[in-house]
């Protein structure tokens, strides 16, 4: 029996539900020594800024027990370089561009938002987890207020499909999601890595050289599956799930959870085949358990 793999993220429509995750995958150009690109639902690409950024100095990845903390600082060669040079290499392939944008003012996020908007990406994915420099430098997303300015300022600059990407380092996940779907975002991702901290207890010091990161990776699994459960019994558009999956089993937690599409991040730095396989054991998965569509799955908690 063939089986529909198709899933749509409220206007974003996908071939399979098998993507990959900001800051995970560059611009597609290494992964595409080893794979196929052509097997990607979508890619969200390297976190980009308004000008090009360096990024963090010394030491800003760190291997942890399942897992890997990271204060890479988004380096990155900058939107427009983005929209000159990435975007005509990623065209080549069949799969839906993912724009992840980040910003230390509103200005910054609101800026970006219109110049992608006259680009050829298929959906902006606002990266909330960002310090904002007029707030003391809190996350955006941390804030219900800022986080209502900020969607709903970029969501008047674009007519583009809007992923807005939540961080778990809040106190109610549920209340930003709501707030999220009130000013007019199209889907939700999550989750962001969870803040951590490595010691050398030789050196004295932090691992990293900024002291704490972001962790991600397997590690912070169950965290994401309880999240993602909590927010798609709180909102009704859909849910971009990520944070720490393997296989396709983890996957499939994430769907049941209330997840529509899935996305690889750590797992591509263990084996850069991650997305494939993933699609593969979804597809052994809906086999075994007698789904005709990959939708199916979405919420089917007993």
């Amino acid at each position: 029996m063939k089986r529909d793999l198709c899933v749509n993220l409220n206007g974003l429509a996908l071939k399979n539900p098998v993507t990959v995750a900001s800051g995970t995958y560059g611009f597609g150009r290494e992964y595409a020594e080893y794979i196929d690109l052509n097997h990607l639902g979508a890619i969200s690409v390297k976190g980009l800024t308004l000008e090009p950024r360096e990024g963090n100095e010394g030491r800003r990845i760190a291997e942890t027990p399942m897992g890997m903390l990271n204060s890479v600082g988004l380096q990155n060669p900058g939107v427009h370089y983005f929209v000159d040079n990435e975007i005509p290499f990623l065209r080549q392939f069949d799969l839906k561009i993912i724009a992840n944008i980040n910003g230390n003012t509103i200005e910054d996020y609101c800026l970006m938002a219109e110049i992608l908007s006259s680009a050829d990406v298929d959906s902006i994915e606002l990266n909330i987890s960002c310090p904002n420099v007029k707030n003391g430098g809190l996350a955006f997303g941390t804030n219900p207020q800022v986080v209502k300015e900020v969607v709903s300022r970029v969501r008047a600059k674009t007519q583009k499909h809007l992923i807005v990407k939540l961080s778990p380092n809040v106190t109610d996940i549920k209340e930003i999601a709501k707030i999220v779907e009130a000013e007019g975002a199209d889907c939700i991702a999550m989750i962001n890595t969870v803040s951590g901290m490595a010691i050398d207890i030789y050196q004295r010091r932090t691992v990293l050289k900024r002291g704490s990161g972001g962790l991600s990776g397997p590690a912070i699994k169950p965290i994401a599956v309880k999240l993602i459960n909590d927010v798609y019994q709180a909102v009704k558009i859909p849910i971009l799930g990520m944070g720490g999956i393997m296989s396709g089993e983890d996957a499939a937690e994430f769907l049941l959870a209330g997840a529509t599409a899935v996305a690889i991040g750590t797992g591509n730095f263990v084996n850069p085949n991650a997305p494939v396989d993933v699609l593969s054991g979804l597809e052994v998965y809906m086999e075994k358990m007698g789904y005709r569509a990959i939708s199916e799955i979405t919420g089917d908690l007993k």
